[in-house]
């Protein structure tokens, strides 16, 4: 695990991490009320030490021969962090390392450009997406919240959210398209594994983002994940009456199907041969 250590004060929690995570990590040490100034003393740049965390998690990813890692001290003030020493164990050729959730897929972000010249950024979801994921559910009209979510409601629970932001990536995948002058949200696709070889899609853009060629762009990138992970069938339910979204599927491949037990929706479905079996 990674863990903040100052005089038996020990909190510790399993790679990989991320923002988020490092905030509740430090909060759960006694020192983290230091931080926050006391007497004194100025407040700490925890945001800086956080992002310290954050970078030892990514370290022992990027190189599984790490088997311990120890900072002693690692100074924090005004100016930034400092690490005055550390030290580092490696394991034996024949060890491998795992972790408890499937780490960040950065290697997925793609750029993408729209059709009105506007370039975006395609990459999977992450916690710290929370707030601009709450600002994309704003943008969209109740037309857009029936169609995607089969009801209307006026906002996403904070808890529904965190659970759509904070996902495991090996058996869900949500990519996002996202403006990264303002870190706006523009869209999200998202698959989740029903079965090793099955899953099932949803997507949603905004109507004002909509003939872009935003919804397109994920859903292909979506789909190529799929393949590549093995998964040979993509199932999805439609409202019937959502026509643009089923032109949309049709185009991209899929075959509709009404459901005889509910006239309301038809089902998307597409199988392919993926490229790893």
């Amino acid at each position: 695990g990674t863990a903040a250590d100052v005089i038996d004060d020990r909190a510790c929690d399993l790679p990989p991490l991320n923002l988020t995570l490092a905030h509740s990590l430090i909060g759960r040490t006694r020192m983290s009320r230091l931080l926050a100034g006391w007497r004194d003393r100025p407040v700490a740049p925890i945001g800086a030490v956080a992002e310290v965390l954050v970078r030892v998690s990514q370290l022992v990813i990027d190189h599984p021969e790490v088997a311990e890692l120890d900072i002693n001290p690692l100074f924090a003030d005004a100016g930034g962090v400092l690490a005055v020493d550390a030290w580092v164990g490696l394991r034996p050729p024949q060890e491998t390392s795992r972790f408890a959730i499937a780490p960040y897929p950065a290697e997925l972000a793609r750029y993408f450009d729209a059709r009105d010249g506007e370039r975006l950024l395609i990459r999977p979801i992450r916690p710290e997406d929370a707030a601009a994921h709450k600002g994309l559910f704003a943008k969209l009209t109740p037309e857009d919240i029936r169609f995607r979510f089969f009801s209307i409601f006026k906002e996403l629970p904070p808890e529904r959210i965190a659970r759509m932001t904070a996902i495991d990536y090996d058996r869900e995948m949500a990519l996002i398209a996202v403006r990264e002058a303002t870190g706006e949200t523009l869209g999200v696709a998202r698959l989740v594994r029903l079965a090793d070889d099955e899953a099932e899609f949803a997507i949603v853009v905004p109507s004002t983002v909509k003939r872009q060629g935003v919804g397109s762009a994920l859903m292909r990138r979506l789909l190529d994940w799929a393949r590549d992970e093995g998964v040979r069938t993509v199932v999805g339910d439609v409202l019937a009456d959502n026509r643009p979204m089923i032109d949309f599927v049709t185009r991209l491949g899929f075959t509709v199907v009404p459901q005889p037990d509910d006239p309301e929706i038809v089902q998307a479905r597409l199988t392919f041969q993926p490229t790893r079996a």
